[in-house]
């Protein structure tokens, strides 16, 4: 059922118009999904250099992925997306990692992939340096006690270094993992 009046919605997406939802919800809706698309990208052409290549890279990107996209759909109920709302565009911008991943098949399988990882690479960076870093430090400078300081510090470092870790082993053992 479609309501067609000065408000054009969807029965099923019950909640605010979309024209009084904030304006940061539709830049993390196309922000994200620009970065689904390049994570689409990566995943596309790491297992066009093989399947323990692309099985890595696709559990980096789960481990990079699941917290990022929790963190976008708080931030799009905040700015006035009902739930099935921020679900309904929170999907739709998942969506591009399909549509990336079959680009990163086809331009790894034709190109050097190599050029795709640089371009991913260079993206995780960015975020981490220019978003993730950031914000872990104010959350350490809103702390008012130096026990909690030192809490959030451990939490935060201990995150870091099992992802660091986790990459780490899986590089170095390799040649050792058998997937079929």
């Amino acid at each position: 059922e479609v309501q067609v009046s000065n408000n054009v919605m969807c029965h099923w997406l019950r909640g605010q118009r979309i024209s009084s939802i904030k304006t940061v919800a539709w830049m993390i809706t196309l922000s994200d999904a620009l970065h689904n698309f390049i994570d689409g990208l990566a995943i596309g052409a790491s297992f066009t250099v093989s399947v323990l290549t692309g099985f890595s890279t696709s559990t980096a990107i789960f481990c990079e992925e699941f917290p990022h996209e929790l963190g976008d759909f708080v931030i799009l109920l905040n700015a006035g997306m009902s739930i099935p709302q921020a679900v309904f565009f929170n999907l739709m911008s998942s969506v591009s990692c399909y549509i990336g991943l079959v680009f990163g098949i086809l331009l790894g399988s034709s190109f050097a992939p190599n050029v795709i990882f640089a371009v991913a690479g260079g993206m995780f960076l960015y975020i981490s340096l220019a978003d993730m870093f950031p914000e872990m430090d104010s959350i350490a400078r809103d702390e008012r006690k130096t026990s909690t300081k030192i809490i959030f510090f451990l939490i935060q470092n201990a995150g870091l270094l099992t992802g660091f870790t986790i990459i780490l082993l899986i590089t170095l053992f390799a040649g050792n993992i058998n997937l079929g």
